[in-house]
């Protein structure tokens, strides 16, 4: 049973509570409010002084509110403070949990900086109450405070508690009603901009019934017909509907209305002036219960001045189509998918055929030649996906069914958006001058046959089967565009393969540029191939063409191609890839139509292997590979290059050589010449300058190979040194396991070039393979 004291704090409460609900309802501030009830808890509590934090939009402080009795001189201190560990109102918030400070003075959580303060304002103890909302967030605190140290009683807790419910309820009912009150003002305002939103559109609106009468129509409606807002209600909408289209419309209505579905009609509404102009009607639904219309929303939008633009646009189309028919070339208008759209009169005067047989997919099957319809595909299917122009010949069919030859155009069209709309095929008739490139070419074919034969080969001195077979696959390779990579010991005359190949090869009367990449520093190879812009690096003055651009349209040979730095590596194979680089230092894409040939002596395979040679390149280089063979694999063709090399110097020299000593033949046919052609060139050279007499001869001290006395054979020699030679093959084979090439190859083991290892191997008739299961 409660205490009469009790009982009388509670009706004081319960009092309070009720006032700050009318409060609430006539709109009073919260601050107001919240004074309200810490004036009657203080009246309640007399020994007590309370306050009210709340805590910020942001929720990391607590907003001192309300606390009338709390001495202004330690108010005035704190304008928020931080939801932390420490103090009462913080820790409270912080742990929401209620926080009972019995001696401020000694309290070790209290912060030390406030302590002083609250100790000279009298105040000696406190309890602070967490209010927390109906979803459990923390709203703010309610604190007690008293002037002389204590421990609240279970009662002050309860009653304290009793304080905050009712605090924390006030807060969330004001809260409440403020949102609800600002929602409603708004609503409100948002429904008059609405309106004067729709009645300043310049649009004709109107709201109608579920038979189509209206309810509502905008200003625009009365400014545009001059009836007022009365006539047009219900169906006086219909008197402004021109006579001819009054059916059509009210006939689209009436399926809609049943089908509930959105549509739109144009139409002819009268202007105040009599005048009729075209309109677009768009009629919305609004659903309501059991998917009923429940009304319309409408909308009518002038399109008149479209109307009379289209209607010149088709004047006009007219008679852009009636031009393209007195066109005497075949055109064609397709969509961006490749469907025929339009054909006209010449290109049907041509064939034989009717407009209606551009719609049979079929249709080009019944123009062009069979033999030439998959060429025209893959052009058409390549061109179509990547949106570029593209042309080609081919044959078409006339309408007495003989095959002419046609130039064919097809180009693409695009929006201003850059969005593919149309193709666009030309086909001029090329018959006549096809005839008389048959003709002239038929005349021709011999002729130059005989040049290619003469001309071709002219530096390449030789016969034997060796260097029958490179000339053959030059011979194979010189008329295609294929990447060529020219393999061989220094000094065997790749330089001439590469020349051989561009001299038979389409682009015979363009540049042919040589670019030596071992005799380029690595710093400088990037800007001799590409070459650079004035400015890019110190020293670069002007703008620099590249070899592959003063190469474009013929060959570049690129020598000693394995010396590359690994980056200029990368910058080719694009180049390779795409055909297309950048100079340095520029941003500026360069196109170039450039055949590459490059050639190495190096085991290349073995650099890719090391990782000093990429080998992605590699595969876009080695598309047709040649191996020229050494000396020694041709020594049938020493006699034949001994006198083809001193007749040459000795013209040079100006002087004449009738002989050759057959001493010296014999002793170059015996050499093993290790720097190949290129030393055998430089040993005559210097003979022919040294020759005093008519005939040509070379001092045998000059070779490496050492010989016996004079006179004696050098059969025995030479097969001892073929065995010795076999043997250690052999052996390097056997210890490697029949790898040829890399690191662990028998070739980096005898310290010889793989291509050198694998030649030797072939002459010697040793099967590698023999040795790999030992």
């Amino acid at each position: 049973m409660l205490s009469p004291e009790s009982r009388t704090r509670t009706e004081a409460f319960l009092a309070v509570e009720q006032r700050t609900l009318r409060m609430i309802g006539e709109g009073a501030p919260l601050k107001e409010i919240l004074n309200e009830l810490c004036v009657a808890f203080d009246t309640q509590v007399p020994e007590g002084l309370s306050t009210i934090t709340l805590k910020d939009p942001d929720g990391e402080w607590l907003i001192p509110v309300v606390g009338p009795r709390i001495p202004s001189v330690y108010a005035k201190r704190f304008t928020r403070m931080p939801i932390q560990p420490g103090g009462s109102c913080n820790a409270s918030a912080f742990f929401k949990k209620r926080v009972v400070i019995s001696d401020i003075a000694t309290d070790p959580t209290w912060p030390e900086e406030h302590r002083q303060p609250a100790i000279d304002a009298g105040l000696k103890a406190t309890l602070s109450q967490p209010l927390l909302s109906s979803t459990n967030d923390i709203l703010g605190t309610l604190a007690w405070w008293y002037t002389e140290t204590r421990t609240p009683s279970a009662q002050e807790i309860e009653l304290v508690e009793a304080a905050g419910q009712i605090v924390q309820s006030t807060i969330e009912r004001e809260r409440s009603a403020s949102s609800l009150r600002m929602a409603l003002k708004e609503s409100e305002k948002s429904a008059s901009e609405l309106k004067t939103l729709i009645d300043t559109i310049p649009t004709l609106v109107w709201c109608g019934k579920p038979d189509g009468s209206n309810e509502f129509v905008n200003q625009r409606w009365v400014a545009y017909t001059g009836l007022t807002a009365q006539d047009l209600l219900g169906l006086g909408w219909a008197r402004v509907i021109h006579p001819d289209d009054y059916f059509e419309l009210t006939t689209k209505l009436t399926d809609s209305f049943a089908t509930a579905e959105t549509f739109e009609v144009e139409a002819r509404l009268k202007r105040l002036d009599g005048e009729y102009r075209w309109f677009l009607l768009r009629f919305e639904p609004v659903p309501g219960q059991l998917n009923k219309v429940d009304r319309w929303y409408g909308s009518a939008t002038d399109i008149h001045v479209m109307r009379q633009g289209l209607e010149t646009v088709r004047q006009e189309q007219a008679e852009l189509w009636r031009m393209v028919d007195s066109i005497p070339a075949a055109i064609h208008f397709m969509d961006a998918q490749g469907k025929v759209l339009y054909v006209n009169q010449a290109s049907l005067e041509y064939t034989g055929l009717q407009a209606k047989d551009a719609d049979d997919p079929n249709f080009r099957d019944k123009i062009f030649h069979p033999d030439d319809e998959k060429a025209l595909r893959d052009s058409r299917n390549r061109s179509f996906a990547a949106g570029v122009p593209f042309q080609l010949e081919t044959r078409a069919r006339r309408r007495d069914g003989v095959y002419h030859w046609f130039l064919i155009h097809y180009k693409p069209f695009y929006d201003g958006s850059g969005k593919l709309i149309r193709w666009y095929a030309t086909g001029t008739d090329i018959e006549d001058r096809r005839r008389v490139e048959n003709m002239v070419r038929n005349e021709n074919v011999a002729l130059r046959e005989d040049v290619v034969r003469s001309s071709m080969f002219e530096e390449i001195v030789g016969s034997s089967e060796a260097l029958r077979k490179v000339l053959v696959q030059v011979s194979k390779v010189a008329p295609t565009s294929a990447s060529v990579l020219i393999l061989g010991e220094t000094g065997t005359g790749k330089e001439l393969i590469a020349r051989a190949i561009h001299n038979a090869s389409p682009r015979a009367k363009r540049a042919f540029i040589k670019v030596n990449c071992a005799s380029i520093p690595s710093a400088l190879i990037a800007s001799e191939l590409f070459g650079h812009e004035k400015g890019s690096f110190t020293g670069a003055l002007q703008r620099h063409l590249g070899r592959f651009e003063l190469a474009d349209g013929g060959t570049i040979f690129l020598d000693e191609v394995g010396e590359l730095p690994t980056e200029t590596q990368a910058v080719l194979l694009r180049v390779l890839q795409e055909r297309q680089f950048e100079r340095v230092g520029g941003s500026q894409t360069i196109s170039v139509d450039v055949r590459v040939i490059a050639a190495t002596n190096r085991d290349i395979e073995a650099a890719v292997a090391e990782g000093i040679f990429r080998q992605d390149l590699l595969y876009r280089l080695n598309v047709f590979p040649i191996q020229v063979p050494s000396l020694r694999e041709r020594a049938g063709d020493i006699p034949l290059l001994v006198a083809y090399l001193v007749d040459r110097y000795a013209h040079k020299a100006g002087k004449k050589l009738r002989n050759i000593s057959k001493q010296t033949m014999s002793l170059f046919e015996s050499y093993s010449w290790p720097g190949n052609i290129r030393e055998l060139q430089n040993v005559i050279e210097r003979a022919v300058i040294l020759c005093d007499s008519e005939t040509f001869s070379a001092d045998e001290s000059w070779f490496k190979q050492a010989f016996s006395k004079p006179g004696m054979t050098r059969v025995p020699l030479l097969e001892e040194l073929v065995e010795r030679e076999r043997g250690m093959i052999e052996a390097a084979l056997r210890e490697c396991h029949g790898i040829v090439g890399g690191k662990n190859g028998a070739a980096y083991r005898l310290g010889i070039p793989r291509q050198t290892l694998i030649s030797k191997i072939k002459k010697l008739g040793i099967n590698q393979h023999l040795f790999k299961a030992v």
